[in-house]
Parts: structure tokens; C-alpha cells; sequence
């Protein structure tokens, strides 16, 4: 583990169409507008962030499996990928208990619409999820990991 924390910031499906898609409810901002906050804001944190992004659940598993390799930790919106795939649960478990931590986020409030979003799979094995705060919900869910890879590392777990 390095001692600047490393976070991927992971993207799930759709989400490539942020600024187009639906912006009564996803907003007007860019995947690569987020992206490039979010980088911003990890520089001015002391962390190195890196951005992926795909509509492919195979891809995303090895995204997560990467992370072993020297990241610190992972913020990630699995989309509606966070509501039954039971695989990038199993991954977010598994690098989770190699000391990577996992803050999920979700740009709508999920507990706000249709009630098979109420549910999220991948949740119960990240150490937190924000919700509903819009793409402000990315900077929450980095100073969320990063205060957490802050405790791991205390704690030895990371």
C-alpha cells in the first residue's frame, strides 16, 4: 500500500451518458465533469484518483479485482448493477477484505423511486452509500474512502 491513497472512482453502466441522459433526474453534469471534480478534489486531499468507466458487469469485476494491485480504495456507482449483481458484490466483498474499501453512490435518491431500486445488493459489502446529493454525492463518497483508508490503516486492516 502506498502512502498517498490511490482511489478508483468506477463507474457503472449509463452512466456514460450523464449530461444527456434524463437530466431531470441525473442533472446536466458529465461523466468527464465528475471526473475531472473528483480528481480535483483528491489532489487537494492528498489522493491520487483514477477513473473507469463501463457498461460491461465483466469489466467492472475487473476493475474491482485491480484495485488489489496498489489502490487504496474504490467510490463506485454500480447503476442499476448495484440492485442484483450479486458478482460485483462478491468482488467488492472479496477486495474489501484485502484491505480495500468501498464507498458506493448513487446520483438520485434511490429510496426515492421505483421500489425495485429500493434494494441494493452491493451495498451491505461497502462501507458506506450516499444517495440522492446528485453529482456532489462523488466528493462526499472520496472524503468518505479516504477518511476510512485513514481508520484501516490505523487499524492495521489496510
Amino acid at each position: 500500500m502506498t502512502a498517498t491513497p490511490r482511489v478508483l472512482l468506477l463507474h457503472g453502466p449509463n452512466l456514460n451518458l450523464l449530461g444527456e441522459r434524463d437530466p431531470a433526474t441525473y442533472g446536466s453534469t458529465t461523466l468527464r465533469d465528475v471526473e475531472e471534480r473528483t480528481t480535483a478534489l483528491g489532489r487537494e486531499l492528498g489522493a491520487e484518483v483514477r477513473c473507469a468507466q463501463s457498461n460491461s458487469e465483466g469489466t467492472l469485476i475487473d476493475h474491482v479485482h485491480s484495485t488489489r494491485n496498489g489502490d487504496s480504495g474504490i467510490v463506485f456507482n454500480p447503476g442499476a448493477y448495484s440492485h442484483y449483481s450479486y458478482a460485483l458484490r462478491d468482488a467488492l466483498e472479496a477486495v474489501a477484505g484485502m484491505g480495500v474499501p468501498c464507498v458506493e453512490v448513487h446520483i438520485s435518491n434511490v429510496h426515492a423511486r421505483e421500489p425495485f431500486r429500493h434494494t441494493s445488493v452491493t451495498a451491505p459489502v461497502c462501507q458506506g452509500m450516499v444517495s440522492g446529493h446528485g453529482v456532489f454525492g462523488y466528493e462526499l463518497a472520496l472524503r468518505s474512502v479516504l477518511h476510512r483508508i485513514g481508520e484501516w490503516r490505523k487499524e492495521g486492516r489496510a
